[in-house]
């Protein structure tokens, strides 16, 4: 089976384009990444997936470096190494410093590795953390 290629604006479906063009207006870059454009395969999926990201990343309770240092967090969990580079990027452009990095690897580490003996352990859950 032949690898799939990403969809470049110029072949794109009208539909996938007006999903790209909200995403460069909405981040004011110039072209979408890569994992937007290998969703456009799928333009069904493409914009149900960025209509979400648009909404979950907007600012609210809590502001969009978090957000992206969550996002980074459980990119790192998950062993995503497409996503690591883009929250990492994007947590940076919101600014992150080398020493939040530290941080949010350090306790990233340290929740998958306490999540696990948790879970080995069948550790029953507290009274005292029920609210």
């Amino acid at each position: 089976m032949a690898a799939r290629k990403p969809v470049e604006y110029q072949d794109a479906s009208p539909a996938v384009r007006a999903v790209f063009d909200d995403i460069k207006k909405s981040r004011n870059v110039p072209d979408v990444n890569n994992f937007w454009k290998y969703l456009a395969h799928d333009p069904v999926t493409l914009k149900r997936t960025w209509e979400s990201v648009k909404e979950v990343m907007a600012p609210g309770a809590l502001d969009p470096l978090t957000k992206e240092m969550i996002y980074l967090a459980v990119s790192v969990s998950n062993g995503c190494g497409y996503c690591i580079a883009s929250h990492t990027a994007a947590a940076r452009k919101a600014g992150m410093t080398e020493a939040m990095l530290g941080e949010v690897m350090a306790v990233t580490g340290m929740a998958n590795e306490t999540n696990r003996l948790a879970n080995g352990y069948r550790v029953p859950i507290d009274p005292a953390f029920d609210n």
